[in-house]
C-alpha cells in the first residue's frame, strides 16, 4: 500500500501519497467544509435527485473523507458506503480529518472498487456514485476501463447519476471519458475545468433529462442556501462547457 503523509500551510491539512501530490484537503477550522472546488463539483447529483430516507450513495475513493463529511452533515437521510483498498487512508480519515466512525448512516468497506461494481449484490443499489480513485502517481484514475464504468452503471438505480474526478491534461482523460460515454449511452456532461486540471463528469442513468436550465438554477442556488456549498456558478458553466446544451438541459 502507498504511504500515507500530511502537510498543514495556511490553516489546511493537506493529504499525500508519500509525494508532494495533493490527494486531498481541509480546512482545520471547519472540517466539514469540502474544500477543493472539484470535490464540491462531485456532490452534482443533488441537482437532479431529491434526498429521501432510503438513498443511498456509493464513494469510492475516502481521501479526506470531505464528501463522506459533507453528505453526513447535510444529507442526514443517505447512507453513505464508502469503498476505499488501503486501510491507513481510512484510519487517516479519521484521525486527521475528523471523518466520523461507521454507523446505522455510514460504513466502509476496506475492498477493491474494481471488485466491488462488478459484485452482484450491488446491482441497481445505489442513487448516486462517486468516484474519485488516484494512486501516487496522479496521472489519471486508477480504474477507468469499460468494464468498471459498465459496474458503476449496473450498481446504479434509475434514476442514477455518477460524478468521475478526471484529469483534463493527460492521456487518462479521453480513454476515461471514451469508455464513460459508452457505459452511460453517451449521457454525460462535464463541469469546466478547475484548478490542477480536474474535471468533473456527470453521467446519468433512466428517463431522459429535459429541463430548462433556469429551472437548475434555482436548484443549486436552494442546495447552496441549505448547505453552503458553492453552486451558483454550476448550471452556467455546464451548459457553457457541454455542446447543443446551451439553451436547455436534454440528455
Amino acid at each position: 500500500m502507498e504511504p500515507v503523509t500530511f502537510s498543514e500551510s495556511g490553516g489546511i491539512r493537506y493529504l499525500h501519497f508519500g509525494t508532494d501530490l495533493i490527494q486531498g484537503a481541509m480546512r482545520i477550522r471547519d472540517p466539514d467544509e469540502i474544500y477543493l472546488e472539484y470535490n464540491q463539483q462531485m456532490m452534482a447529483w443533488l441537482l437532479f435527485l431529491e434526498t429521501k430516507p432510503g438513498m443511498r450513495v456509493a464513494q469510492l475513493g475516502l481521501g479526506t473523507g470531505a464528501l463522506t463529511k459533507f453528505q453526513y452533515r447535510h444529507c442526514p437521510a443517505v447512507k453513505t458506503t464508502v469503498v476505499e483498498l488501503n486501510p491507513a487512508v481510512i484510519v487517516s480519515a479519521r484521525s486527521m480529518f475528523s471523518t466520523p466512525n461507521d454507523d446505522r448512516r455510514l460504513e466502509t468497506l476496506q475492498t477493491d472498487a474494481k471488485a466491488f461494481v462488478q459484485s452482484s449484490r450491488y446491482k441497481n443499489q445505489f442513487d448516486a456514485v462517486q468516484v474519485d480513485l488516484y494512486d501516487a502517481i496522479c496521472d489519471g484514475p486508477a480504474a477507468s476501463s469499460l468494464e468498471f464504468y459498465k459496474g458503476c452503471f449496473n450498481i446504479l438505480k434509475s434514476p442514477g447519476v455518477m460524478t468521475v474526478n478526471l484529469f483534463s491534461r493527460h492521456k487518462s482523460f479521453d480513454i476515461n471519458l471514451k469508455n464513460i460515454c459508452e457505459a452511460f449511452d453517451n449521457r454525460v456532461l462535464l463541469f469546466p475545468e478547475s484548478h490542477d486540471c480536474n474535471v468533473v463528469a456527470m453521467a446519468f442513468k433512466g428517463p431522459k433529462l429535459d429541463v430548462e436550465w433556469k429551472d437548475v438554477g434555482k436548484r443549486a442556488k436552494l442546495i447552496m442556501n441549505k448547505t453552503g456549498l458553492p453552486t451558483n456558478t454550476w448550471a452556467s458553466g455546464l451548459s457553457r462547457a457541454n455542446a447543443r446544451q446551451e439553451n436547455r438541459l436534454s440528455i
